[in-house]
C-alpha cells in the first residue's frame, strides 16, 4: 500500500516537474538510477503526462540523452513503413516545442528505424529528412489554418534527391502520402488542451509580459505559443482557448528600450505608423473582437529569452521554423552522392 502511494506521488511529481519526479522515485527505491530503468518507466507511461515525458527525453544532459536512446530502443519498428513507425513513436510522448530537442529525438528515431529496417534508406539522414517531411505534411493536410494543401505530386517532388543524392521509389512516397491523408497522426491530448492539433510541436512557448492596448496601459503575464506563423497567448497554460491570436504575416519585430520593463521587443507593421495590426482577442464575456494595437510590446524574463523569442518570431515571419534545419540535412544528403 505504502509503495503504491509513493509511486502515485512520484508520478504526480513527475507530471509537475519531470526531473524532481524521477529523483523522488530513485530516492525511495522505486526506480533504479539507470537509463534503462528510467526509459522503461517512461515507455510504460502509466499515469504519466505525455508532455512531461517529451520534456524529460528532450533535455540536453548526457544522462537524459542516454535515457532517450534507451527509450527509443524499446520501440520495435521492424517491418513497419515509416508512417506506421512514426505513429507509434509520436504516440508514446508529446514532442516538445524547441527545435534542438526535436532534432535530438528525431535523430534517435531515425537511427532506430534504420537499425530495425536495413536497406530501406541509404542513410539515417534520409530517414530523418523524410520523417520531418511527413510530420509537416500531416500539419499541412490536417490543420485548418493551412489553406494551401500539398498534392501528392508536390510531396514526391519535395523529396527528390534525399536518398544520398538519389530518389526514393515514387510508390513508397505515394503510399506514405496516402496514409497521412487518410488518417492524421493521433497526438497525445492528455494535458487539457483541445487545441493540441494546432499547437502540436510549437516553435516556442513560455511566459511573457504583454502591454495592454486599452486606455490605461497595464502589463499582463500571458502564456505565449508560437506556431504556424501565429503568436497565440493564453491566461493560463491549461486554458483550452487563447485570449488572443496575432498572425505574423507582414509584421516586423524590433528591440525597444522600455524604462519600466527590460528585455522588451515590439511587433509592428513596417512602413505604416498608425495602421492597426490584424489580430483578435477574447473579451471577458467570451466575445471575440478585433485587436486595437498598432504595435504589440512584449517583455521577456531574461535577455537570453528575449534573444530566443526574437529569433524564433523572425524565423516564423519569414519561413517555416524547421526549414533551415532540414535544408542543412538535405544539403548533407545530396553532397554525399557527389563525393
Amino acid at each position: 500500500m505504502q509503495r503504491n502511494k509513493q509511486v502515485a506521488m512520484g508520478r504526480k511529481k513527475f507530471n509537475m516537474d519531470p526531473k524532481k519526479g524521477i529523483q523522488f522515485l530513485i530516492e525511495n527505491d522505486l526506480l533504479k538510477n539507470t537509463c534503462e530503468d528510467i526509459a522503461q518507466f517512461l515507455y510504460k507511461g502509466e499515469g504519466l503526462n505525455k508532455t512531461a515525458i517529451g520534456d524529460y527525453l528532450g533535455e540536453r544532459d548526457e544522462f537524459n540523452i542516454q535515457v532517450l536512446h534507451a527509450f527509443v530502443e524499446l520501440h520495435e519498428f521492424t517491418d513497419l513503413n515509416l508512417v506506421q513507425a512514426l505513429r507509434q513513436f509520436l504516440w508514446s510522448f508529446r514532442l516538445p516545442g524547441e527545435a534542438q530537442k526535436i532534432d535530438r529525438m528525431m535523430e534517435a528515431f531515425a537511427q532506430r528505424y534504420c537499425q530495425c529496417n536495413h536497406g530501406v534508406f541509404q542513410s539515417t539522414d534520409t530517414c530523418y529528412v523524410l520523417s520531418f517531411a511527413i510530420i509537416m505534411l500531416n500539419t499541412s493536410l490536417h490543420n485548418p489554418n493551412v489553406k494551401d494543401k500539398p498534392t501528392v505530386e508536390r510531396f514526391v517532388g519535395m523529396n527528390r534527391g534525399i536518398n544520398d543524392g538519389g530518389d526514393l521509389p515514387e510508390e513508397l512516397l505515394r503510399n506514405l502520402y496516402e496514409s497521412i491523408k487518410n488518417e492524421p497522426f493521433k497526438i497525445p491530448e492528455d494535458d487539457g488542451n483541445d487545441l493540441t492539433h494546432t499547437f502540436f510541436n510549437p516553435d516556442r512557448e513560455g511566459w511573457l509580459l504583454k502591454l495592454g492596448g486599452g486606455r490605461v496601459k497595464t502589463w499582463k503575464r500571458r502564456w505565449f505559443i508560437l506556431t504556424d506563423n501565429c503568436l497565440y497567448y493564453f491566461e493560463y497554460t491549461t486554458d483550452k482557448e487563447p485570449r488572443g491570436i496575432i498572425p505574423l504575416e507582414n509584421l516586423s519585430i524590433r528591440e525597444v528600450e522600455d524604462s519600466k520593463k527590460p528585455n522588451s521587443f515590439e511587433l509592428y507593421i513596417p512602413d505604416n505608423k498608425d495602421q492597426v495590426i490584424k489580430a483578435c482577442k477574447t473579451e471577458a464575456d467570451g466575445r471575440v473582437v478585433e485587436g486595437n494595437h498598432t504595435v504589440y510590446r512584449i517583455s521577456a524574463p531574461t535577455p537570453e529569452e528575449k534573444e530566443e523569442w526574437m529569433k524564433c518570431i523572425k524565423a516564423a515571419i519569414s519561413k517555416d521554423p524547421f526549414y533551415e534545419m532540414l535544408a542543412t540535412r538535405k544539403k548533407k544528403v545530396s553532397s554525399t552522392k557527389r563525393h
